[in-house]
């Protein structure tokens, strides 16, 4: 049975931490693939307008991992109805793909609010789930249940909105995004 990790998100846009993650991710739990999945509007963010279009935000996640092996850009949870839960996309992807076991990945800060999840109970008890550590969000790992794994990485400084705002003052990006995208998203995210 092929073990596939799921990384959701805005990826508005990706950065070198989101790769480094998936890379960790891939490894800490022994998965065949990642499968990053560009989300449309999360239900719990508010956008302030700087919100890419759906294609802009994929192609810029296949044009960063291009030369990634075993991690895959796609649109899967796009094509789904919205609102967007991470609970109807592993529904579907588990139908759609029923010889393959899923695993999620989520932030800190997701676990934290992960009883608000819409049928959040459901997901922990049929799905594997890796929880990535963030700064001022501190998980307990012995109050964890026995499908939940707190992986031992380091915390990435790097926030897609930071990027957005120094593309927004003519700041450098180049250690933060690929170089495969950096001019994309300077393009992109410039402000006319």
């Amino acid at each position: 049975m092929a073990r596939i990790g799921i990384y959701g998100g805005s990826f508005n846009p990706i950065h070198r931490g989101h790769i480094a993650l998936a890379k960790l991710f891939l490894q800490a739990m022994n998965l065949d693939d990642v499968w990053i999945l560009v989300s449309p509007q999360n239900p719990f963010k508010q956008y302030a307008g700087d919100m890419l279009s759906d294609e802009r935000r994929l192609e810029l996640v296949q044009l960063a991992i291009a030369n990634e092996p075993h991690l895959i850009a796609t649109d899967y949870e796009l094509k789904l109805p919205t609102p967007s839960y991470t609970w109807r996309t592993l529904q579907a992807l588990s139908r759609d793909y029923p010889s393959t076991e899923f695993v999620l990945l989520i932030g800190a800060d997701n676990w934290l609010s992960f009883d608000r999840w819409y049928h959040g109970q459901d997901i922990i008890d049929h799905y594997p789930i890796a929880i990535h550590p963030r700064r001022h969000y501190p998980i307990d790992a012995t109050t964890l249940p026995p499908t939940v794994t707190l992986l031992d990485t380091p915390l990435y400084d790097i926030s897609s909105t930071e990027i957005r705002s120094r593309v927004h003052q003519g700041l450098p990006i180049d250690d933060m995004v690929s170089e495969e995208i950096a001019p994309l998203v300077i393009k992109y995210y410039t402000k006319s």
